[in-house]
């Protein structure tokens, strides 16, 4: 009876549904701790106002605890735990982060007076309020609701600053270097053109207009200041330009703290980097992997038909075809560095090099597509998605009944025409399958995109209001390139290590969202010639 029960297969039936139900365990909590240790970052934290023992002193730390962990104490060896503070201030004392024994502890309180200011650079700043001034004169004594209202002010001011420099003024720069290509392109060529000229001064009067605006604009801005006590009792003066949100997470309720939660997680998706990525939000980087993932979408989907079509339909069987498929399967398991280094050589230097000396030679010496950017980019992920897109639509045709194919050329059809109207249809559900895979993998990758087109910063969107709206030369940011930046590349570890979850977070939510996208579509079509292929 044992024998034939193993012989029927059960046990490796059982051993499969193990192995698959700890996978997805492991995935689950792989997911809830990313999700639990991103996510808390935006909680507005208890602020403590803590009394410590230090080198046979009692000094006052004002922070938020951030961490905890447990160590055996040095003089008794007893297990106590330690404290992580995020004191912020690190342009008074160097650091934002300070550790504590729970020994050295000697009384904390959450005082409702304690404020929390985010500002554009430094960091968080925690203490207490004092004044606000105008021009350095004092109006009012610690009044938050007047600190509200010149912050709100403070952040009208700073929108129309940042709508005059980057889209009115970047606009006019754009121009003007259009007309300085243009100038030189007609010079190459031994022309010239009086109306240049006219429309650059045309440029330059708007230009010094804007300035004027931005000037004034500056002027107010710089106004109102804040006067705020620190931990060591020191009242040190700030700007309210530098603030971006100021709250009191002590005496906020926990309606006005979800209020809070959900405002930062919007500014987190929707703002810019700042402070070498490590503050601020990452919409640049989701913009940049959303638009690379189409665009390479839109570069593999016609080469893999193509070539699935020409090795399933067209080519004669035999040991040419059989090389070629080994090959193409070979293709899926190399490195994707190498296919970053072969972009790089091949496409930028090469193709982009002979692109910027036919059309764009007025440019020169500086690069317009023999430089790293997102076309290049989505070309080297379409490369390295293509063997993936070919193997699922090859797999697609083979299912697709003879019978089909047969009837329709009897009908009259000419095999393109079948193909056209009969198979691919019916194989489109393949190949949203390897759409699928492929979006999957393109959207994690990071190794060959840092040499062919991802940066640090991009000041600029590859898609904005400037003909020809879609700049494929521009290089771009990338979530995935963002959190190995984040991670690795910060000066300052702790305050990154809660954008990682973050980032890494968002990252598997747009390859979902995606893929959710490309499987809607794969069930409509599958459900469309489900009766045909019965």
């Amino acid at each position: 009876m044992k024998k034939t029960w193993w012989n029927s297969g059960q046990p490796w039936i059982w051993l499969n549904a193990g192995a698959l139900s700890l996978a997805l365990i492991a995935v689950a909590g792989l997911l809830i701790l990313i999700a639990v240790r991103g996510l808390s970052h935006f909680w507005p934290a208890q602020v403590l106002e803590v009394q410590y023992h230090h080198n046979q002193q009692n000094l006052t730390l004002i922070g938020e605890i951030v961490d905890e962990e447990h160590i055996f104490a040095s003089q008794s060896g007893e297990l106590i735990s330690r404290y992580l503070f995020k004191i912020g201030n690190r342009e008074l004392d160097g650091y934002d982060f300070k550790w504590l024994d729970q020994d050295d502890i000697i009384d904390q309180a959450a005082i409702p007076e304690l404020m929390v200011l985010e500002r554009m650079e430094w960091g968080n700043f925690y203490g207490n309020m004092v004044n606000i001034k105008e021009n350095n004169t004092v109006i009012a004594e610690s009044d938050w609701s007047i600190l509200q209202e010149r912050l709100e002010r403070v952040e009208q001011l700073r929108q129309q600053i940042r709508k005059i420099e980057k889209h009115d003024i970047g606009s006019i720069n754009y121009q003007l270097e259009r007309l300085r290509l243009k100038e030189r392109k007609l010079a190459l060529a031994g022309k010239s053109d009086a109306q240049i000229e006219e429309q650059r001064k045309i440029l330059q009067t708007e230009f010094q207009q804007f300035q004027l605006q931005l000037k004034d604009l500056r002027q107010a801005i710089q106004r109102d200041s804040l006067s705020a006590r620190v931990m060591d009792g020191q009242i040190v003066n700030i700007p309210l330009v530098t603030i971006v949100k100021a709250y009191q997470p002590n005496a906020m309720n926990i309606g006005e703290k979800l209020v809070l939660y959900f405002q930062n997680m919007w500014a987190f998706m929707s703002g810019e980097p700042r402070e070498a990525n490590t503050e601020g939000g990452i919409f640049p980087a989701i913009f940049g992997t959303v638009l690379m993932v189409m665009l390479m979408s839109l570069f593999v989907t016609p080469f893999g038909i193509v070539a699935a079509l020409y090795l399933r339909e067209y080519a004669r069987q035999g040991l040419l075809v059989r090389l070629i498929r080994i090959a193409v399967n070979n293709l899926a398991g190399v490195p994707s560095i190498v296919y970053g280094v072969f972009g790089l050589g091949f496409f930028v230097y090469f193709l982009g090099g002979n692109l910027d000396a036919l059309f764009f030679p007025e440019a020169l010496p500086a690069p317009t597509f023999g430089t790293p950017g997102i076309l290049w980019s989505s070309l080297v992920l379409a490369l390295l998605t293509l063997p993936v897109v070919i193997v699922a639509t090859e797999e697609g045709l083979a299912r697709i009944p003879r019978s089909l194919r047969e009837g329709s050329l009897a009908l009259g059809a000419t095999k393109a025409e079948t193909l056209w109207r009969i198979v691919l249809p019916m194989a489109s559900p393949a190949l949203m399958t390897g759409m699928i895979l492929a979006v999957a993998r393109a959207a994690g990758e990071v190794a060959p995109l840092m040499l062919v087109g991802v940066v640090k910063l991009a000041p600029s969107l590859p898609l904005d209001g400037n003909f020809p709206f879609l700049h494929l030369d521009r290089k771009f940011m990338h979530l995935g390139f963002h959190i190995y930046d984040v991670g690795f590349q910060s000066p300052n570890v702790e305050a990154a290590r809660p954008l990682v979850y973050a980032t890494a977070l968002l990252l598997v939510l747009v390859i979902v969202l995606l893929n959710l996208t490309a499987i809607t579509w794969r069930n409509r079509l599958r459900e469309k010639y489900k009766a045909l292929e019965s």
